[in-house]
């Protein structure tokens, strides 16, 4: 992490985080541990020196490196109470804070379900990574039956489904993920992709735009909405869509762009 040559001398005059946390001392702290990639050592030291409301407070911080190594530490002990304020910070104004806050939220996301949901979560996105799509389909179910309120499970089951051609499940999945958790740019933007496919394309306009809204970083999600904007009335969906099919991967806007 390199400080900003000005930092130094305006140091003294940053207050500290709004919970009391020193921001400089914070980045003093964690900094170093990041270097050596110790998470052991990391995660000892955030689990008995700092909340995790108060690491997310220091996402409002002046001190952009602090905010960088907060996002880097709710990666790793982030909760879901932390998920509005890296929302929030999907539109900092320093990109590697906004790509910082991306991945704490697909990292919470993952592990906000019960231990044993969060282990059927694991268990199904190695075989989703492997394309044994039934057996990632087994382990998702198995999750959402442990954790009904478990927003990601439902997210992942409606890529399955998805890559299936279940447009409708996956759209059912795509929906519950969003009613858990608004702020997932990735639940709707495989909704966009799935009134797609039915030919809904104004309802999957709506759905890239709110994606987008969240997440403005999202390129692929983008380019999709400039190709909806640019086409004509009903007589041109048919060859759009199909133009569009060979494009889609599981990484295609599902996950992160």
């Amino acid at each position: 992490m390199h400080h900003r040559r000005d930092e130094s001398a305006t140091a003294a005059s940053q207050p500290p985080a709004p919970a009391g946390i020193d921001p400089r001392q914070f980045v003093h702290d964690v900094e170093p541990l990041l270097a050596r990639q110790d998470i052991p050592g990391l995660l000892r030291l955030l689990g008995s020196r700092y909340e995790c409301r108060q690491i997310s407070d220091l996402l409002s911080s002046p001190c952009e490196d602090a905010r960088k190594v907060a996002a880097l530490a709710l990666a790793l002990v982030g909760q879901p109470q932390a998920v509005p304020a890296l929302a929030s910070h999907l539109r900092d104004p320093d990109p590697m804070v906004n790509q910082m806050a991306e991945h704490a939220l697909w990292s919470i996301w993952f592990r906000a379900g019960t231990p044993q949901a969060n282990d059927a979560l694991l268990r199904g996105s190695e075989c989703l990574n492997n394309r044994e799509l039934e057996q990632a389909l087994a382990h998702f179910s198995a999750a959402v039956a442990l954790c009904p309120d478990f927003a990601e499970a439902y997210n992942q089951r409606a890529i399955v489904h998805y890559l299936q051609e279940r447009v409708d499940e996956s759209l059912h999945d795509c929906r519950r993920a969003v009613e858990l958790m608004p702020c997932h740019f990735g639940a709707w933007a495989g909704m966009g992709h799935c009134h797609t496919d039915r030919g809904e394309l104004d309802a999957a306009l709506n759905c890239y735009r709110r994606a987008l809204s969240i997440n403005s970083h999202l390129q692929c999600v983008g380019e999709l909405v400039h190709e909806l904007e640019s086409r004509g009335e009903s007589e041109e969906i048919e060859e759009w869509t199909e133009s569009w099919k060979p494009r889609r991967s599981p990484g295609d806007c599902d996950e992160p762009c």
